[in-house]
């Protein structure tokens, strides 16, 4: 379905004033009381410490002096702050790019840092760029020391690198050519680099985007060769293996994957979906909030077929399943809504619904690159999302637990909530860590309930820099009123929370989103 087709089905429930599922209210209301139901006895899903991940596109590679920004002291503090965590390299280009095995180094700035006249300079021409990768032909080749970069960056920051081969080389017989991989693969293991492996990005394109077919039980049989590879390499020979990397497996793709799973299954170490929502909205803030609501149907119908026990764990039984790529809009996103405050909405409810609907990772596209569905924009400013995902990465656990939100009029769509054992690394054990989001912009009071009234609470509520609908395309957030920033290049802020009395309701202001950690909540699930 096109954005253009969801936009008018949108426009539609507007005009009709109801949305199937939720209580339309009117703009003349006043604050929602709400209540919860949860469960802190036991662990409804368990997920991986590295559930939030992130992205570069191989677009960065395009042109090879721009990947000398991921030299820069700026972007790898921004990526420490939301470790642990996989750094996934790859995407459209993956499959058009060779490596060419060159060990010539112009200079050792992946070994030190990036000069700050060099690092102005290279965002300045990274914003042209962007343009030209609209454009241009898809082939290119890297060399070893784009390589070496990106292994250092991931290194320093502490993420774990998966990089992606290039599943197009094929041979006259239409199977893989591994070849180029083979090269690529020594290379690294010479330089001792610690990374997993992908194959190809999303196959079920490969006629549309290179006129090349490849049915399902072919691509499981290219998986089944790389990993043989793999197996050969001492390095290599028990790393992570990931894909196939199908998107939205509905409809024709369901075959492509019901093919890779009957010949493949066995050589990946987790099944990769990806999910990038279809939802072109305009900047109106009801059809905003209603593709948000969209969202959650299409994800629940998308998410359960991947997850439903016949489709992956008939086929492996036990198999984990990951969102390898996912972001707020297709295309690089949307311009105006996709880098701004408002996307902030999505992406939490996918975190906070793909965890509880049992997806063990979760890859956001991107943390830096081409698009505006970037964490880190072109002058390596962090957006709304990257904050968003930092006080995730600080205060949710693995653990999810079971809580359900219903207001006077039954459930409610209007405020979303979840919960998680808080992050034990950071927080005591039996403390947890509910988070809710207020897509109305009428403020909302939670109650807690009443098995753990007596903790205290510690409130981060994230709200637009600016009042009002407005806001909502702010490039900047505030935590309990303060805006975010960086104090320095090498210094995020504290990210203080504001603590509550213990008891009392929890209010949640219009348009906002926020964490509430109840540090003595003692949940039994959680010690």
């Amino acid at each position: 379905m096109s954005g253009i087709l969801i936009l008018a089905f949108v426009i539609s429930i507007l005009s009709h004033g109801y949305y199937v599922g939720a209580s339309v209210r009117s703009a003349r209301d006043e604050s929602e009381s709400v209540n919860l139901n949860v469960d802190l006895s036991r662990v409804l899903k368990r997920v991986n410490e590295r559930f939030l991940s992130v992205a570069i596109d191989a677009s960065l590679v395009a042109e090879e002096k721009f990947m000398y920004l991921l030299t820069s002291p700026k972007l790898r503090t921004l990526a420490k702050a939301l470790t642990p965590a996989f750094l996934r390299f790859g995407g459209t280009r993956q499959d058009f790019m060779t490596f060419n095995p060159t060990f010539l180094h112009s200079n050792e700035y992946h070994k030190n840092s990036l000069p700050p006249i060099l690092e102005e300079r290279l965002k300045q021409e990274w914003a042209l760029q962007e343009v030209l990768l609209q454009k241009e032909d898809l082939q290119r080749k890297y060399r070893s020391y784009a390589v070496d970069l990106l292994y250092s960056f991931t290194n320093c920051s502490g993420l774990d690198l998966i990089f992606g081969l290039n599943e197009l080389l094929r041979t006259t017989g239409n199977s893989w050519d591994s070849s180029n991989a083979r090269t690529l693969i020594q290379y690294c293991e010479s330089k001792q680099y610690s990374m997993a492996w992908e194959l190809g990005n999303e196959p079920n394109s490969y006629e549309k985007k290179a006129g090349i077919r490849v049915n399902g039980y072919q691509l499981g049989q290219d998986f089944v060769q790389l990993r043989r590879i793999l197996l050969e390499s001492k390095l290599y020979h028990d790393t992570g293996l990931y894909g196939p990397d199908i998107s939205q497996p509905r409809d024709h793709r369901r075959d492509l994957l019901e093919g890779f799973l009957e010949s493949g299954a066995e050589a990946i170490d987790a099944y990769i979906f990806h999910f990038i929502d279809e939802c072109q909205c305009t900047a109106i803030s009801q059809e905003i909030k209603m593709c948000m609501l969209y969202f959650s149907v299409k994800a629940i119908n998308w998410f359960s077929y991947v997850l439903y026990p016949q489709t992956v764990d008939l086929a492996s039984p036990g198999k984990k399943v990951w969102l390898g790529e996912t972001s707020s809009a297709y295309g690089g996103g949307a311009k105006g809504l996709s880098d701004t405050f408002v996307a902030g909405f999505m992406w939490l409810d996918k975190l906070g619904l793909g965890a509880k609907l049992g997806l063990d990772v979760v890859i956001r596209q991107v943390l830096i690159g081409s698009g505006t569905y970037h964490l880190v924009d072109d002058n390596l400013d962090p957006l709304p999302d990257y904050w968003l995902s930092v006080l995730y990465k600080r205060l949710v656990g693995p653990e999810v637990l079971s809580i359900e939100a219903f207001s006077i009029l039954g459930k409610t769509k209007r405020v979303r909530v979840y919960l998680h054992c808080t992050n034990k690394k950071s927080y005591k054990s039996g403390a947890v860590t509910l988070f809710a989001l207020n897509l109305s912009k009428s403020p909302a009071r939670i109650a807690v309930p009443a098995m753990v009234s007596n903790s205290t609470v510690e409130a981060f509520v994230l709200q637009s820099e600016q009042p009002g609908e407005e806001g909502l395309y702010s490039k900047s957030v505030k935590l309990n009123g303060e805006v975010l920033k960086m104090v320095d290049d090498r210094t995020l802020p504290s990210l203080q929370g504001t603590p509550l009395a213990a008891g009392e309701h929890l209010r949640l202001p219009g348009y906002s989103f926020a964490f509430y950690l109840l540090s003595e909540a003692q949940a039994l699930a959680c010690r």
